[in-house]
């Protein structure tokens, strides 16, 4: 089974059909390359400062650079993408009242590192075993470079979602999320997927931004990572995305009951309740 690969003209009724069916999809050319860009030009400083992982699963040659929202205005631009937000409406809008930014990262793959363990991104919930077809969880990976086999291109068991939360995926399993720059691979975090080898002798730089259920805790702290007195710069929309506002029915209140938007940007809520 191969992706399913979509333009940014389609519709996210299209590509969150896809989602449903096979587990992932590909918008390709979703923004122009000056985007990416720009992106990695604002997160070049933190990307050098980073220290590589500490073990095989995280790439003892591969960096993981967070807090995108404060280190890259650029950013912005993919994390309120309308496509993709459009199909997270579709996917985790079913399911919750409310869905946020779980993480925003960019993971920079060096030439030699090994694939990477096969798995499912809402492991990070201590292994729960969410009902399968109950989808908590949209992952995105913009290529910052092209994504080939060669530099390690995402590997992905398009239909994984939809298998026995036990089973485990083989790499003869595999598809590769082969993309131009400017591209997305979108998957749900119930698919089984691993970076790939990465055989060039080039560094293979990807943009990772999920959002999960709004009652879920985020991978990423942004209250760390984008603090108020941060948050106040950041659009309305984009500051609730990160969690400055209430999930479900009463979930994130501060003080007396107050949306945490209030702090960030007073004046935009209707005050204390429920």
């Amino acid at each position: 089974m191969g992706i399913q690969r979509f333009t940014v003209e389609s519709s996210a009724d299209e590509v969150a059909a896809a989602l449903a069916a096979d587990g992932v999809a590909i918008v390709e050319r979703a923004v122009p390359e000056s985007v990416i860009d720009a992106v990695l030009t604002e997160m070049e400083p933190h990307i050098e400062a980073t220290p590589t992982g500490i073990d095989d699963f995280m790439g003892h040659n591969t960096r993981r650079t967070g807090s995108l929202l404060t280190r890259s205005t650029a950013s912005h631009d993919l994390v309120m993408h309308p496509l993709v937000i459009g199909v997270c409406d579709r996917v985790l809008g079913e399911r919750a009242s409310t869905y946020q930014l779980h993480l925003t990262q960019v993971i920079d793959v060096g030439p030699g590192s090994p694939k990477q363990m096969l798995h499912r991104d809402q492991w990070a919930w201590d292994f729960y075993p969410f009902p399968v077809g109950f989808e908590v969880e949209v992952s995105t990976i913009w290529a910052g470079v092209d994504f080939s086999v060669e530099n390690g291109a995402t590997r992905v068991i398009p239909g994984s979602h939809r298998w026995d939360p036990e089973r485990k995926g083989a790499d003869d399993e595999t598809v590769s999320a082969e993309m131009p720059k400017g591209s997305v691979v979108l998957y749900t975090g119930s698919l089984i997927h691993g970076a790939g080898t990465n055989d060039s002798d080039a560094r293979r730089t990807g943009i990772n931004i999920d959002y999960c259920l709004g009652w879920l805790r985020q991978e990423e702290n942004q209250y760390l990572s984008c603090p108020p007195e941060q948050a106040r710069d950041l659009p309305v929309e984009l500051a609730k995305l990160a969690g400055y506002s209430r999930a479900a029915i009463a979930l994130g209140y501060y003080g007396d009951t107050l949306d945490p938007l209030e702090a960030v940007h007073p004046g935009t809520t209707t005050g204390p309740s429920f």
